[in-house]
């Protein structure tokens, strides 16, 4: 039974036509760099430029900043793991509206909290990165209670016996490649994502780590395999985000070489490395682990197809949740608290939440932090960069100001690594970077950037005909607080943020694409459930009835490929 939780707050019904004057406009789609404009809202949520504005409501921005909404293409906000997660950890619950417990989750906030403090921040979009096909209804469910923040998935693909199946048992590429558009569809998904390619399967067969290029025991196939197979599957599809890839061997010393042989078996197709601060680590050093951030950026270089998120960690309390079982096995005995969840459903993909507090005394720890920053810092190209922390797994969603003030401000990021483990300060060059984002580097990083490798045609821009996601930034010496309290926020043209606070919470709105392909995979799919799952085949598609449940008067954004 589905059932829809309901929202209380105010929801800014009424639409307003709206002059903004005085805007300092920051808008890489349109190469616009602090350019002085006056924007226009018309009554749809719509930007457009007139030339008469009698009737509209003025808002002086006084010189202020204005970009349009936030977007993160990568943050676990819906979905079993997330669920799971923040039942796992109820030490940092309380009741935040009088009647609702498990809200104001400090590592993993609540649906509603989500949205709230998103919005807050200037985020008016997210993505979650995770859903698997055998519970995509709870996924988008979950999602749709998340107020204001317009949201979409991406379907794991990669370690489902059905696509093992399919590739080891050489059935055509044509028939994976309307397999993966049939996903896509079913699932009401934004694109693929794919996790230790082969390596959550071959955990079940008892292998507990898998190289790009070593074999699956069962199957036979190497994740080299897989995630070119995938990859060219969304290139002939014409899905816009490339395979979004969470590569083999996260977190282990070395995994620079997989990472970059990862790129290489991609053959110029387009790819989206996620959370690669995990996947950038070298071995060198008196305790064989060590930044291998300049590798990484060389690479970057001469792969223009490649685009990444950096999974940035924060010191302090989180709850790590991944598809990942390989390693999150191997990760439990570092939970903190000493509590850990693994599970799967169907044999689609894996489940694995670990809870895990970042310490600026871990050596490990504060190498992960360095890293993270030197990618940033070191990536030329700020259009293949995009800012994450893969909340929770890094550390919250919350914590972005705080991270943008470290890659603005130099001196204050020498202060916090002066604090740390002093191995790391000694042999890092992090110290000296000298280089510091500007204003048009972050709107890159947080909007264009996203909006373009999700292929996003009305967010992202403050351009005529975008919706009007809008916020308006004053400019503060302290990044941090400049980023934390905008002084506007509009979504859709409705105001949901004055001076940092909360005044307004229209619907979410849910992307997703409907791909055409040859529906005669159906048929193979249906013998396939017959035989080998619990639910049923005519069960497994999203049905557009469902998407309105879900939403709950939110809009659909359907793009049709």
């Amino acid at each position: 039974m589905l059932v829809k939780l309901s929202i209380i707050c105010k929801e800014n019904k009424d639409m307003k036509e709206i002059k903004f004057i005085n805007a300092r406009v920051m808008d890489p789609i349109q190469n616009k760099n602090n350019v002085l404009e006056t924007i226009f809202i018309n009554s749809e949520g719509k930007i457009e430029n007139i030339s008469s504005s009698d009737g509209y409501d003025v808002i002086n921005c006084c010189n202020s900043i204005m970009m349009s909404g936030g977007i993160d293409l990568h943050t676990h906000i819906g979905g079993g793991k997330t669920n799971i997660a923040r039942m796992l950890m109820p030490e940092g619950l309380c009741k935040s509206n009088g009647f609702e417990y498990g809200n104001k989750g400090e590592s993993v906030p609540g649906t509603i909290d989500t949205g709230y403090r998103y919005a807050e921040m200037g985020y008016t979009a997210a993505f979650e990165p995770a859903m698997i096909f055998s519970n995509a209804r709870q996924a988008h469910l979950e999602m749709g209670d998340v107020p204001i923040l317009d949201h979409g998935a991406y379907v794991m693909l990669g370690n489902d016996e059905i696509f093992l199946e399919m590739l080891a048992k050489k059935k055509g590429h044509s028939l994976i490649r309307d397999y993966v558009g049939w996903s896509i569809n079913a699932s009401k998904a934004m694109g693929v994502k794919v996790v230790n390619p082969g390596g959550i399967s071959a955990f079940k067969f008892n292998q507990r780590s898998l190289d790009l290029d070593e074999k699956h025991s069962h199957w036979g196939l190497t994740p080299r395999n897989i995630v070119h197979e995938l990859a060219l599957s969304l290139q002939e599809l014409g899905v816009p985000h490339p395979l979004h890839i969470h590569a083999s061997n996260l977190g282990v010393p070395g995994n620079i070489k997989s990472t970059i042989e990862t790129i290489d078996a991609l053959e110029g197709i387009r790819g989206h490395l996620t959370h690669v601060q995990f996947h950038c680590y070298g071995s060198e050093g008196p305790k064989k682990f060590s930044s291998a951030s300049l590798q990484l950026a060389e690479k970057l270089k001469s792969s223009k197809n490649i685009s990444i998120d950096v999974g940035q960690i924060i010191f302090g309390q989180t709850v790590t949740t991944s598809g990942d079982t390989m390693k999150q096995h191997s990760n439990r005995n570092n939970a903190n608290p000493k509590k850990w969840v693994m599970g799967d459903i169907e044999c689609t993909a894996g489940c694995g939440v670990v809870p895990f507090k970042y310490k600026e005394n871990s050596f490990v720890n504060a190498l992960q932090w360095v890293i993270g920053l030197e990618i940033f810092l070191l990536v030329d190209d700020p259009w293949q960069v995009v800012l994450t922390t893969d909340h929770p797994n890094g550390g919250p969603f919350t914590s972005y100001p705080h991270l943008i003030k470290l890659l603005m401000n130099k001196e204050f990021r020498d202060e916090q690594l002066h604090q740390l483990h002093p191995d790391v300060v000694e042999h890092c060059i992090l110290k000296d970077i000298k280089k510091e984002l500007s204003l048009y580097e972050i709107a890159i990083m947080t909007r264009a950037a996203p909006a373009k490798i999700l292929g996003l045609v009305d967010n992202g821009s403050l351009a005529k005909g975008m919706h009007a996601d809008i916020v308006v930034y004053k400019e503060d010496a302290d990044q941090e607080y400049m980023f934390s309290t905008p002084e506007y926020v509009f979504k859709n043209g409705k105001l949901v943020v004055r001076n940092g606070k909360l005044v307004g919470c229209p619907k979410p709105g849910l992307h997703y694409l409907n791909i055409s392909f040859d529906g005669g995979v159906e048929n193979y799919l249906k013998k396939y459930f017959e035989e080998n799952c619990v639910g049923q085949f005519r069960n497994g598609f999203i049905t557009e009835g469902e998407i309105d449940l879900f939403l709950d008067g939110g809009k659909k954004i359907l793009r049709k490929i």
